[in-house]
């Protein structure tokens, strides 16, 4: 038997999020505060007393779900034992920063590195993405590729479940393909670009800067990593794939899986909402799901 602790990624966060953390545990708050110091803004105001839309912005969502789940861990203590872990997107940096493979403070940057960097590409190329269910995999990528425009399969989440990213046009004209070979939806989601697709090429670079400049160390249990649902403790593979998740899709059914096939039994999801809970569970209903928020 053995525990894959689970964090997840942007779309989660909500109004007072951490606030129990930062009111009940002397530890997470001086965490909290150091985010505000480290981040030059006090993201705890927005975070528990802030508005939806607040929360929304890139430069503010990814920040709070990362600061939720990784103050989540610390404040388990001994009782944080992972065997493995894995993250959804903006997730994965949370898993490094709590499994030990670079400090909370450098990952703090890192994430606020990359949701500037996301957000500066969602304003210069309008787009958005789309979740398409009851289709196979391979058939959404099929349907993508015959699109002129620029859609590709950005988030694999569960079986029949994908989200796709693209240009506006782009992914109008895949939800009808999708709709019209049997989808049971296609329906474009409330965000503010094209995430794991090409269109977010122009934020690769500043993130590749931050991420060299970054020290990454060995992390305690290995972490399943999104671009190739691989596990992964070397801290230069790991650096790589950091990179190349921006623009390339999320496995996280490949993820899931690879867990499973090494022996993960419990699944525990850290962090806002229990979004990871239920893809888990549609993936393989044995497993144990459980959450801390």
């Amino acid at each position: 038997m053995k525990t894959a602790y689970v964090f997840p990624g942007q779309g989660a966060q909500f109004v007072g999020m951490g606030k129990d953390l930062y009111d009940n545990n002397p530890e997470a708050r001086e965490m909290f505060e150091k985010a505000n110091e480290v981040l030059g803004f006090r993201i705890t105001d927005l975070m528990f007393n802030g508005t939806e839309e607040d929360l929304k912005q890139t430069k503010v969502t990814q920040p709070a779900i990362f600061l939720h789940s990784v103050i989540l861990a610390k404040s388990l203590g001994d009782g944080f034992k992972p065997d493995m872990v894995a993250g959804h997107s903006l997730g994965e940096f949370s898993a490094l920063v709590a499994a030990g493979a670079m400090s909370f403070e450098d990952g703090l940057r890192l994430v606020a590195t990359r949701a500037m960097a996301m957000q500066k590409a969602c304003e210069a190329n309008p787009s958005t993405m789309a979740a398409v269910l009851a289709l196979p995999d391979e058939k959404v990528e099929e349907l993508c590729a015959e699109v002129d425009d620029i859609v590709a399969p950005a988030n694999y989440n569960c079986p029949g479940q994908v989200v796709i990213s693209g240009t506006n046009a782009g992914i109008d004209a895949a939800c009808e393909k999708m709709l019209a070979a049997g989808a049971r939806r296609a329906l474009k989601l409330k965000v503010g670009g094209a995430f794991h697709s090409p269109l977010m090429a122009p934020a690769k670079e500043e993130l590749t800067r931050a991420i060299d400049a970054t020290e990454f160390k060995t992390p305690v249990c290995p972490v399943y990593q999104n671009v190739d649902g691989k596990p992964h403790t070397n801290p230069e593979e790991i650096k790589a794939n950091l990179i190349e998740q921006l623009t390339a899709p999320v496995r996280w059914t490949q993820d899931v899986q690879a867990m499973i096939a090494d022996g993960a039994t419990d699944f525990v999801e850290l962090g806002p909402g229990k979004v990871l809970q239920g893809l888990v569970s549609k993936i393989d209903r044995k497993m144990n799901v459980s959450g801390k928020q």
